[in-house]
């Protein structure tokens, strides 16, 4: 029986217990070989092989370490270690890099609402990592993305963790491969034996929608075997919706080919529509309400662009004109003047957008970046000048 401060292998002291099935544990540990102190914790996965265990179960155990030792990628855990130990039990040990942090299941559970911006963060970073896996020769497949597998570290980074359900898929085509999965999260052709790198998409986008939506996909009405999700989420996600359908299509072919094509959409603002690649045609530009108007107040405003806009408060006597926010020309009366550029600094994001047509949400973010250096390094420099001037000229008046 494993009990905390029991050492395994001279190396390894069980400190906590993070995890236990029954046949698998997993311990917080501390590495007492290790050259410093940031390297001291270490994550120890035992598996007790007797009883209920199968042989797959053991199998898929020593492939999640034969793959890890193999893997080299910052968000991903470093293999330390693999062992076992016969403590009246027999234990097959695997020992890997403790990344600090919360899980996003953890998250939800803390009743945490995840903002677009904070999805898009998620999707991207894990998109990298899968791109790096699905690139690999042969290819690896994780098998089971879900919440509880993301780990947002103490760095706001997301790891993606539990390579247990990984698969190498050095055989060929069309062979089948244990069935392993999480309701909700693993697309059918896995429950059917079968993965690809598009089931590790699907996983990834059923994760989001839990994360847009606070509801399990696996307790989402479905309609024609697709989740319904989009009227659960904020209005102004309404690219981040139709990337996402996309990301969960019942039929593997009819989602992003990889993850690298799902990672350029997402950050480009371009969806394949299904239709439209069904009938061999070009991938459509996504509609947006940007050009709509400064006072259209039907129209909606991304979520990801509200915020505050440096180079609008820095040069508004500048920016409005490329903007095409006329409003801005207040700037130039004096004494609202300053005022006015507060307002622009609060409201230019959704002016600007509403104000010209952009052709994407990126090329919106990269122009505002643009005007926010631009201020930074010549409006700021500026200003100060002119309050130097304003506060010397007032002193004048007063002696």
């Amino acid at each position: 029986m494993l009990q905390p401060e029991q050492i395994l292998e001279n190396r390894y002291q069980l400190q906590s217990q993070l995890g236990n099935n029954g046949i698998r544990q997993t311990w917080l540990a501390k590495d007492l070989q290790a050259a410093d102190i940031v390297n001291q914790q270490v994550v120890v996965k035992l598996l007790a092989f007797g009883g209920t265990v199968q042989w797959e179960d053991l199998k898929l155990f020593e492939r999640e370490a034969q793959i890890l030792k193999q893997l080299s990628h910052p968000r991903i855990p470093k293999y330390i270690d693999y062992f076992s130990i016969d403590d009246r039990t027999l234990w097959f040990c695997l020992v890997e890099q403790y990344i600090p942090g919360d899980s996003l299941k953890d998250k939800l559970a803390q009743k945490t609402r995840f903002t677009e911006k904070q999805v898009r963060k998620i999707a991207v970073e894990v998109l990298n990592t899968l791109i790096y896996l699905h690139n690999l020769s042969p290819t690896v497949l994780h098998r089971d993305i879900k919440p509880s597998n993301l780990i947002w570290g103490e760095d706001n980074q997301i790891y993606v963790v539990d390579f247990g359900a990984v698969q190498d898929k050095a055989a060929k085509e069309g062979v089948t491969f244990t069935v392993v999965g999480t309701y909700g999260y693993a697309p059918m052709e896995q429950f059917g034996g079968k993965a690809v790198p598009a089931s590790d998409l699907y996983a990834l986008g059923a994760t989001l929608i839990h994360l847009l939506t606070g509801i399990s996909p696996g307790d989402l009405p479905q309609r024609d075997l697709r989740m319904q999700f989009s009227e659960l989420v904020n209005p102004r996600s309404i690219f981040v919706v139709s990337w996402l359908q996309k990301m969960i299509e019942p039929a593997p072919e009819k989602r992003f080919s990889s993850a690298r094509e799902a990672l350029t959409a997402l950050k480009s603002g371009l969806v394949i529509n299904s239709r439209t690649a069904d009938a061999g045609l070009q991938p459509t530009k996504f509609i947006n309400n940007s050009g709509c108007g400064i006072n259209n107040q039907s129209e909606i405003v991304p979520e990801e662009i509200i915020g505050w806009n440096w180079g609008a408060f820095f040069m508004p006597w500048l920016w409005l004109f490329p903007n095409r926010v006329w409003w801005g020309l207040l700037s130039f009366i004096p004494h609202i003047g300053w005022a006015m550029a507060i307002f622009m600094g609060a409201k230019g994001n959704e002016w600007a957008w509403k104000s010209r047509y952009w052709r994407s949400i990126q090329q919106f973010k990269a122009h505002q970046r643009g005007w926010a250096i631009a201020g930074i390094l010549l409006g700021l420099p500026f200003s100060l000048i002119l309050w130097c001037i304003a506060i010397v000229a007032m002193f004048g008046i007063i002696t």
